[in-house]
């Protein structure tokens, strides 16, 4: 079942997920809605609250960027084939230097900018059968991770923006939360006192 994407200015955008357990109700097909709303919305990663659940869980799927022709066989390989469950993820380490990337976000549509993040991550989760996993990532599929994990942190990409990029986002930002935007998905607007 698609989901809606709950818009920018959301309260539940800004809440630091809550570890969850085997027991999550209905968690399987959780994670299959998840799936199919990311895939609808043509996202490479969704995350709980994006959902409107304050919970640590969110997916990603690296696969379309896969296409870009600047990569070698190897990284082509790896993002094509790359596509997780991640549930009460941690990341422990982020190395590497920083290099900027133009991101977006399907809570925050039609706003895409720079973001510089670290470009190696560890991180430790529990996959969707809650077997526990670390593993070291680096590149493109490093930044979708970080990306989605700012999600169960409370934390958006606007957030990592200069303040002057925010400044002259701040009209766009405002439309979002009012539900003045055009998408191709459904969405969740909260209208704001």
């Amino acid at each position: 079942m698609i989901l809606p994407i709950v818009a920018y200015g959301d309260p539940v955008l800004r809440k630091v997920g809550k570890e969850i357990g085997e027991d999550f109700p209905q968690l399987a097909e959780l994670i299959a809605n998840m799936w199919e709303t990311m895939y609808k919305a043509e996202g490479v990663g969704l995350a709980a609250p994006q959902i409107g659940l304050d919970i640590r869980l969110f997916l990603v799927d690296t696969a379309p960027f896969s296409a870009d022709e600047d990569l070698d066989d190897d990284e082509r390989q790896f993002l094509a084939t790359y596509k997780k469950v991640f549930i009460n993820a941690q990341i422990t380490q982020e190395e590497g230097d920083e290099w900027a990337f133009t991101e977006g976000c399907l809570s925050i549509p039609n706003i895409r900018e720079d973001v510089s993040r670290n470009e190696t991550i560890t991180i430790e989760y529990l996959d969707e059968k809650f077997i526990p996993h670390k593993e070291t990532v680096g590149g493109l599929a490093a930044r979708v991770i970080q990306h989605e994990y700012d999600h169960i942190e409370g934390v958006l990409f606007t957030d990592k923006l200069s303040s002057l990029k925010k400044r002259l986002l701040k009209r766009k930002l405002e439309n979002i939360t009012k539900g003045l935007v055009d998408v191709d998905y459904k969405m969740k607007f909260t209208k704001l006192k």
